[in-house]
């Protein structure tokens, strides 16, 4: 049994990994504000707070004699910095939760920096981007996010071990930002055809569905192994997202065809500012070989669990 601490977990994700936690009998506490998030599983503790103000918990945190602390939502330098502080003197490890988009292929595919397709997969010893926070202008609260500073401050700090998962994108039931929504909605209205252009169609990325990915970040704050290291997490199978757009066409029984189009010929509307040259395929083999991951859900299930939640969100 593992004591562990977890700051920002009731959201789509940490909802996931808290419940996981608390399933194999470890002792759980979770910090948030208070203003998202159902029920916690039965025997979590909850603590409720401003992370800003993390250092007037420390008391309370230590009060719980916690093994590890695990970080959900560290966007910035700022954030990570703040929990590293208030966590000294709490526990000895912290897990970071990070994002692919700290490589420098992520950077290639929107334009961030200039030069040539990286290879893929991408290993956690990959290069990382040289040019810093890609989303500014995108949004008041990412403008200061940069994953980069924040795994620089939690594997840098002196009293505090850290460890790194980066993430791909997440699908699931509870995805906020709907990944497969827009190719859904054209096939429920019965659209006969669905249009990609070239580079969008060949294009591949890593993807994670959400229970599959709680359970790669629960091995990685359980298992001390862990401890200094960074972790890819990534599904083995890379799909185009042609193939995507057809697993979901099967998965809801659409008889329609997905038609790829010539990039100049395509309306402006479904063009993209990506440069689809560069996929952003993760080697997820370090986590796998060292901490034993496997996917507790196979692709297809995934898919029929996601598409049924997108339903359920539908208006009459």
């Amino acid at each position: 049994m593992v004591r562990v601490l977890v700051l920002c977990g009731t959201g789509f994700i940490g909802s996931r990994v808290v419940a996981r936690l608390a399933e194999e009998g470890h002792e759980v506490a979770v910090f948030h504000r208070g203003s998202t998030g159902g029920p916690l599983p039965e025997g979590v503790r909850r603590i409720i707070g401003d992370r800003r103000n993390l250092q007037d918990h420390a008391s309370s945190f230590r009060a719980l004699a916690p093994d590890v602390a695990l970080d959900m939502y560290a966007l910035s330098e700022s954030d990570a910095r703040t929990a590293v502080t208030a966590l000294r003197g709490v526990v000895r490890r912290v897990v970071a939760v990070s994002s692919q988009d700290v490589y420098r292929a992520y950077g290639r595919l929107i334009r961030l920096e200039p030069g040539e397709a990286e290879p893929v997969p991408i290993c956690e010893d990959a290069p990382l981007r040289e040019r810093m926070y890609p989303h500014r202008g995108q949004a008041p609260r990412l403008h200061d996010y940069e994953k980069i500073l924040v795994e620089r401050v939690v594997m840098g700090a002196p009293w505090i071990t850290g460890t790194v998962v980066r993430l791909p994108m997440v699908y699931g039931p509870g995805d906020k930002q709907h990944r497969f929504l827009h190719y859904l909605e054209q096939m429920w209205r019965g659209a006969p055809t669905i249009v990609l252009g070239s580079g969008i169609a060949r294009w591949r990325a890593s993807m994670g569905y959400v229970e599959n990915i709680a359970a790669a970040i629960a091995l990685a704050v359980t298992q001390e192994k862990a401890a200094g290291q960074v972790y890819n997490v990534a599904e083995p199978w890379a799909l185009t997202e042609a193939e995507w757009v057809a697993l979901l066409g099967r998965t809801v029984g659409w008889n329609g065809e997905v038609v790829t189009v010539p990039e100049d010929r395509l309306p402006p509307h479904l063009r993209t500012d990506l440069d689809t040259r560069q996929d952003l395929v993760a080697d997820s083999t370090r986590i796998r070989a060292e901490l034993g991951y496997r996917e507790v859900y196979s692709l297809e299930e995934a898919v029929r669990a996601t598409v049924a939640w997108e339903l359920s969100q539908r208006p009459p």
